[in-house]
């Protein structure tokens, strides 16, 4: 069925490129072309880049606590009486007067003794947590495409493989069947030539829909939601640090990897958020200044107003709601401590195991390149006896069969390696 998908949506291309006067071929790819079109296009950076700027819009929001504070006020008030007092509800001038009035409020902090300090703090270091998020989703997007690049070759490779496994078993059915009908093969021979060649188009079959499969998850990587075909370009291995030392990987992860770095920022505005805390008991100090003009207004009022002074709040009992919230403040910066280790840990743990999937990856290449050569002198050796009539027809099946299977382990060995060699790069947040 995706077969057949693909199939018509290359149909629709074509035709349109028919239309057109053109061709439409698919469009060659290197890696870095594939992760900078994924940079572009897919939708889990664009929200990690954009929760990222409103956490910079937080630090503006209490950065702003520093300066000024204007607000502008109009009343226009009438009174049924003369002298109408208000006789309950407030402390403040009873006296309600006929006014048509206007005037500014200025108010400026002078010092709050380091809550809004604190604050402000806070809010950077969240920022850059966020910052840091944005960077840890762009490199585990990126590991997405690398993998599903190399995942894409490794299948068009066995893909190649069961091909060329097709076309070599069917030669040798028109060899066979042309020497058994001359009576120089049995027609055992034949029908052990048509089950090897029905056998390889199954492996053609199966090898078809994993080189769909991996490219339409290839196509998703890339940010597309519909599948598209394009041409990969063959990728060099990675160049990798220090292979031999894997204490120093282990240390450049637990300097550069985006996760734990925002982790720590986080660690750290929460203690800055605690402090800020502690410092809402503490008094707070402001000038305030107000100034107005009343154009229409009742005898008893003045033409125009201006006072201004100092103003110092302390809050002397809330019920223990101040303490309260700076421990609830500390004690969430004790648990981002700890969650701080337990990543650590993980990263030490994920790195070791990236470094032994390389080394392990690297000796598998190794060895399928040596069953290879084997397989093909064993193959070799086969098809020479069968001509001579040595040896069956099973012998040479075997023979192939053998050739096949250590062909597409290679080419499986191959591209493992370059996955593996991704995998520790962003283990150790290197891929850039």
């Amino acid at each position: 069925m995706k077969r057949i998908l693909l199939a018509l949506i290359l149909c629709v291309l074509a035709g349109k490129s028919f239309a057109n006067g053109t061709t439409n071929a698919p469009s060659l790819l290197t890696l870095a072309d594939a992760q900078k079109l994924a940079l572009q296009n897919h939708p889990q950076i664009a929200a990690a880049n954009y929760r990222a700027l409103a956490a910079q819009e937080v630090e503006k929001e209490t950065r702003a606590g520093y300066y000024p504070n204007a607000n502008l006020y109009a009343d226009a008030v009438g009174a049924n009486e003369e002298g109408t007092r208000i006789m309950a509800g407030g402390l403040n001038n009873p006296s309600v007067y006929d006014r048509d009035a206007g005037g500014l409020e200025v108010s400026q902090l002078i010092t709050d003794f380091g809550r809004t300090a604190n604050l402000t703090a806070s809010s950077k270091l969240q920022a850059q947590a966020a910052n840091q998020n944005a960077n840890a989703t762009r490199e585990q997007v990126l590991l997405q495409v690398s993998i599903n690049y190399f995942g894409t070759l490794g299948a068009q490779a066995v893909l190649q493989v069961a091909q060329q496994t097709v076309d070599t078993r069917q030669l040798l059915l028109d060899q066979v069947s042309l020497l058994a009908s001359n009576k120089l093969k049995s027609e055992l021979d034949v029908s052990f030539a048509r089950v090897a060649v029905q056998e390889s188009k199954l492996l053609l079959q199966k090898a078809q829909n994993d080189a769909d499969d991996a490219m339409t998850s290839f196509s998703t990587a890339l940010g597309y939601r519909e599948p598209r075909l394009f041409q990969l370009a063959e990728s060099s291995p990675f160049v990798l640090v220090n292979m031999n030392d894997v204490s120093q990987l282990v240390e450049i992860a637990l300097t550069e990897r985006p996760e734990l770095l925002s982790l720590r920022n986080e660690h750290n505005a929460a203690l800055r958020f605690a402090k800020s805390e502690r410092d809402s008991r503490l008094p707070t100090v402001s000038a305030i200044g107000l100034a107005g003009d009343a154009p229409n207004h009742d005898s008893h009022l003045p033409d125009n107003y201006a006072v201004g002074g100092i103003q110092l709040s302390l809050p002397l009992f809330a019920g223990g709601y101040y303490t309260a919230r700076q421990h609830e403040a500390e004690l969430k910066a004790q648990a981002d401590n700890e969650l701080v280790r337990a990543l650590e840990d993980d990263v030490v743990r994920d790195v070791h195991i990236a470094w032994l999937n390389v080394n392990n990856a690297l000796e598998q290449l190794q060895t399928t390149e040596e069953l290879v050569q084997n397989a093909a002198e064993a193959y070799d050796l086969a098809e020479a006896r069968y001509k001579i009539g040595s040896s069956s027809i099973v012998e040479l099946s075997q023979a192939q069969l053998g050739l096949t299977s250590a062909q597409i382990a290679n080419a499986n060995a191959r591209y493992n390696v370059l996955i593996q060699q991704v995998n520790l790069n962003y283990e150790i947040g290197a891929l850039h």
